[in-house]
């Protein structure tokens, strides 16, 4: 059985203290990061696609972080601000949602 040569090289840019800490726990392990980066790349082949989920977390809202009584006292503020016709145009609630989603994807 005869290895593969390995002649193609890798030029990536990644933030000092990334690399550090990765580098630091590999030579714990006795891998060194071409190894690595050749598996990743095996397994990118094998997979046909990254080989773990790339997904975008659910940004937490307040409400995520109310406790019920909390969420029950912003609710009846919000009863009876309704009932005194306090309110605000649909477009400004609508444009105040837009502007979070932005915050939260950036």
């Amino acid at each position: 059985m005869t290895m593969a040569t390995k002649t193609a090289n890798v030029l990536a840019r990644v933030e000092p203290e990334v690399k550090e800490e990765a580098e630091s726990i590999l030579n714990q392990l006795g891998i060194p990061a071409s190894v690595v980066i050749n598996m990743l790349y095996k397994q990118i082949i094998m997979t046909k696609g990254i080989p773990f989920s790339l997904t975008l977390h659910k940004a937490p809202t307040a409400v995520d972080e109310m406790s019920k009584d909390e969420f029950d006292s912003m609710m009846a503020k919000g009863l009876a601000q309704a009932k005194a016709n306090e309110s605000r145009p649909a477009s400004d609630v609508l444009s105040d949602i837009r502007n979070n989603i932005k915050e939260w994807t950036k």
